[in-house]
C-alpha cells in the first residue's frame, strides 16, 4: 500500500515538473516570438522611414523645379528676351519631368517584380547588338568624366530568348553605376562571352570606390543606398540594382557583385541558354558561376 502511494506521489511530482517545464518552454518561445516580431516591426519602420525620406527628396526636387520654372515663364515680361529664356526654362522643366518619370517608373517596376506580376516580351536577341545599342546612351556620362570604356565582346555569342528592352535597362544601369562611382579618367571594362551551356555572361568592371560584403547586401536591397564619405553625395532612389537583379532573375539568370573597398566592383550578369529554367518572380537564390570572367584588378592602370 505504501509503495503504491509513493509511486503515485512520484508520478504526480513528475507530472507537475513536466507541466511546469512545458509552461516555461512555452513562455520562453512566446517571449522569443514577441521579440522577433518587435525586431521585424522596428526594421519595417526603419525601412519605411528610409523610403519616405528618399522618396521625399527624389519627388520634391523635380517637382519644385517644374513648378519654379513654370512660374518664371508665366511672369516673364516683354523685353526680357522671352524666346531665349522660355526655351531655357522649358528645357529645365523637361529634364525635371523626365527624372520624375524615371523615379515613378522604377517604383512601379520594383512593385511588379516583387508581386510577381512582371511580364517579359521575349524574342531572339543578339547580345552584341544589345550592347552596341547601350553604349551611345551612356557615352555622354562617361565622356563628361573623361573616362575610358573598353568593350570586349566575344565573337559568335549565341542568340538568346530575351526581352531586349529590359536587358538594355540592366546594362545601362550597370554602366551608369560604374561611371558614377569611378573617378575622372578612370577605366570601365565591359566583357561579354558565351557560356558552354549555351547561355551568356556579361561583366561590367570598374575602378570605383568599391564595397564591402555588407554594402553589397544593402545595394541589392530595394531603396538601399550605401552610405560612405564618398558615396553619400550620389543621388538616386536605390532601386537601380534591385530592379536589375529582379529583371535578371525574371529571365532565369542572375546578377551578383564582386567588390573590394578602394579597388572597384565587378557586376556579373548571367543569362540562360534558350529553353533554360525561367525564374518565377523576383526572388530566389541561384548558383553563381565559380569565378567572374574579370575583376577590377584586371583593368590596366
Amino acid at each position: 500500500m505504501l509503495t503504491r502511494i509513493a509511486t503515485r506521489e512520484r508520478r504526480s511530482a513528475l507530472a507537475r515538473y513536466s507541466e511546469t517545464m512545458g509552461e516555461l518552454a512555452l513562455r520562453r518561445h512566446t517571449e522569443m516570438a514577441m521579440a522577433a516580431a518587435k525586431a521585424e516591426s522596428d526594421l519595417a519602420n526603419r525601412a519605411k522611414s528610409a523610403l519616405l525620406g528618399t522618396m521625399s527628396h527624389e519627388l520634391r526636387t523635380p517637382l519644385n523645379a517644374i513648378i519654379g520654372f513654370s512660374d518664371l515663364i508665366r511672369t516673364l515680361k516683354p523685353g526680357e528676351d522671352l524666346a531665349a529664356k522660355s526655351a531655357d526654362y522649358a528645357g529645365y522643366i523637361g529634364d525635371a519631368g523626365r527624372h520624375l518619370l524615371e523615379v515613378v517608373s522604377d517604383i512601379l517596376d520594383m512593385s511588379k517584380i516583387e508581386s510577381g506580376a512582371f511580364t517579359l516580351e521575349r524574342q531572339p536577341c543578339s547580345i552584341a547588338k544589345l550592347i552596341e545599342e547601350c553604349l551611345p546612351l551612356v557615352a555622354q556620362r562617361i565622356g563628361d568624366k573623361h573616362q575610358i570604356l573598353e568593350p570586349r565582346i566575344q565573337a559568335r555569342i549565341p542568340r538568346l530568348s530575351l526581352d531586349g528592352r529590359r536587358i538594355k535597362q540592366i546594362l545601362i544601369n550597370l554602366l551608369s553605376n560604374a561611371s558614377k562611382f569611378t573617378p575622372e579618367r578612370g577605366r570601365i571594362m565591359l566583357v561579354a562571352r558565351g557560356n558552354k551551356d549555351g547561355g551568356a555572361t556579361i561583366c561590367v568592371v570598374d575602378q570605383g570606390i568599391g564595397m564591402s560584403k555588407d554594402d553589397i547586401a544593402i545595394a541589392l536591397s530595394p531603396f538601399g543606398q550605401v552610405q560612405s564619405h564618398l558615396s553619400r553625395s550620389q543621388e538616386g532612389t536605390g532601386l537601380g540594382l534591385p530592379i536589375a537583379l529582379g529583371l535578371a532573375r525574371q529571365h532565369g539568370g542572375d546578377l551578383y557583385l564582386e567588390s573590394e573597398p578602394g579597388v572597384g566592383t565587378t557586376a556579373v550578369l548571367t543569362l540562360p541558354a534558350p529553353g533554360g529554367a525561367v525564374a518565377r518572380g523576383g526572388g530566389g537564390e541561384r548558383r553563381r558561376p565559380r569565378k567572374a570572367a574579370h575583376s577590377a584588378k584586371d583593368i590596366p592602370q
